[in-house]
């Protein structure tokens, strides 16, 4: 039991290094629920707030800490926001519903 604990703090470890920056959320930050995919890509997210924002948007607003439980990743020159790691499957961002953006 105790190695799988270990393989567990381990992998969120491991995960949370992929993140370029992980912002402090602001009191009252939203959540994101929902994923804007046009051709199997995100393009933006749902927030709890009911309201629809780009990617970009996301970004910037997870960056002045309006958006909680994420963090900011890159691949090439795009930056994406992914799910800080807390042990649970169901909250991450690729588990989330596709929603018309």
């Amino acid at each position: 039991m105790e190695n799988r604990q270990d393989s567990t703090i381990l992998n969120a470890a491991l995960a949370r290094n992929t993140l370029d920056e992980i912002p402090q959320a602001k009191s009252g930050a939203r959540e994101i629920v929902g994923l804007v995919r046009h051709s199997g890509k995100i393009d933006g997210y749902q927030l709890s707030d009911g309201s629809t924002v780009s990617r970009e948007e996301g970004v910037a607003m997870a960056k002045a800490g309006d958006l909680k439980g994420v963090g900011v990743a890159h691949r090439g020159d795009t930056e994406y926001l992914k799910s800080i790691p807390d042990g649970s499957e169901g909250n991450n961002l690729g588990n989330l519903p596709t929603v018309s953006g």
